[in-house]
């Protein structure tokens, strides 16, 4: 059944661009603010820096079971080249869809959350608990001024059971992958390219170290997959290197991302891209071989068995006729930085996939948004109420 005030609730977010870079996110914060407050939702609203803002809306009281409904207000831009058949600024709906930049991801979650705020509203003195709805800037590009941020300096509370917004198909995912950047870099000999061998490639160097991080990826990574998440991986992204076709380039870099699946330990993943660096090294002492620029984003895991994770997980098997067993969510999310607002379980839950976001013609099937709308607000009454 349609829920014309959600589909236009989503249209309005849709409406407001909040593009990361370069994360202004004032006029959509602003939105979600005046909407909390509306609907009776005490508000703060919040930022580092003139830019990053977010908003956090409190209804109830300390004197029960808190419910976090959790989803990021800012979209990834527009591409370069991005030619879309529908505004992306718009919200058009068009056979069941509902178009847009940030339509699925974020946004769809976000209205979904909203809604049932707003639905809960005219009974907000029953509450038994509290529930708080974050609004956050910033995930697109880490959520260091964001989520990471508002936790660490104690805007969000710690809540019983936490719900981060992101595109699982409506399952309930408990694991989400991490991610650690590096840097390689070959260095060599220059000379002219009519006698190649006077000099050292670095570009030809790097072409053997990239095979050794494709086997890498196959007998190490692909022998230890994570039940919910698969295999870590590795990808080179990019390479840059020489400086002329008749120039024997002396120097190469490429820049990689290595997902990591819960139980990896950073430092070890990078003892590994080390130990992959030195092993070439020693085949090939006329070049040199590094790695550096170490960037981490951590992964997320959490336990499905307590009672309310039983209970979202048996309303999810409900809604969608799939089975109730968690899933796992394989890009990132801010779940990583609310673990410590965390007292019982915390999950990654709403519409659609990844696969769509961050693409051009972006959007979220209306069904799927009623269904995470339904969800959400059948375990927010019997939890709250």
């Amino acid at each position: 059944m349609t829920h014309p005030e959600l589909i236009s609730l989503l249209q309005s977010l849709i409406r407001i661009p909040s593009p990361n870079p370069p994360g202004d996110c004032r006029a959509i914060a602003d939105f979600c603010e005046e909407y909390l407050q509306r609907i009776g939702f005490n508000t703060t609203k919040i930022a580092p820096d003139e830019r990053a803002w977010s908003v956090i809306g409190v209804a109830g009281s300390d004197d029960g079971p808190s419910l976090l409904l959790h989803a990021h207000i800012d979209t990834v831009p527009l591409g370069q080249n991005a030619k879309w058949t529908y505004n992306p600024f718009g919200g058009d709906v068009d056979n069941g869809k509902i178009y847009g930049l940030g339509s699925v991801d974020d946004k769809a979650p976000m209205a979904a959350m909203l809604q049932v705020a707003a639905d809960l509203s005219e009974r907000l003195h029953e509450i038994k608990g509290k529930l708080v709805i974050v609004c956050a800037a910033e995930e697109e590009t880490g959520g260091v001024l964001g989520t990471k941020w508002l936790s660490e300096n104690g805007y969000i509370p710690a809540c019983d059971f936490v719900v981060v917004g992101e595109q699982t198909h409506n399952r309930m995912a408990t694991a989400h992958k991490g991610v650690l950047r590096a840097a390689f870099h070959v260095r060599g000999r220059t000379s002219h390219a009519t006698d190649p061998w006077r000099g050292r490639n670095a570009i030809n160097g790097m072409a053997h170290l990239i095979l050794d991080l494709e086997r890498y990826q196959k007998d190490v990574l692909e022998a230890r997959p994570h039940p919910l998440l698969g295999a870590a991986s590795i990808n080179v992204g990019v390479i840059q290197g020489g400086v002329s076709a008749n120039v024997v380039a002396d120097a190469c870099t490429i820049r990689v991302d290595r997902r990591m699946v819960p139980g990896e330990d950073p430092q070890v993943v990078i003892r590994e891209l080390q130990e992959i660096v030195a092993k070439r090294q020693a085949l090939d002492p006329e070049r040199s071989y590094s790695v550096d620029s170490f960037q981490i984003s951590n992964w997320f895991q959490s336990d499905a068995s307590s009672t309310l994770a039983q209970r979202f997980l048996a309303i999810c098997a409900e809604e969608t006729g799939t089975p109730a067993e968690p899933v796992g969510y394989l890009p990132g999310s801010d779940a990583k930085h609310l673990v410590n607002q965390t007292k019982q379980a915390m999950i990654v839950f709403g519409p659609g996939t990844y696969q769509v976001a961050h693409s051009t013609d972006e959007y979220t099937e209306v069904a799927e948004l009623e269904a995470t709308y339904r969800i959400l607000q059948r375990f927010a009454k019997e939890m709250l109420f």
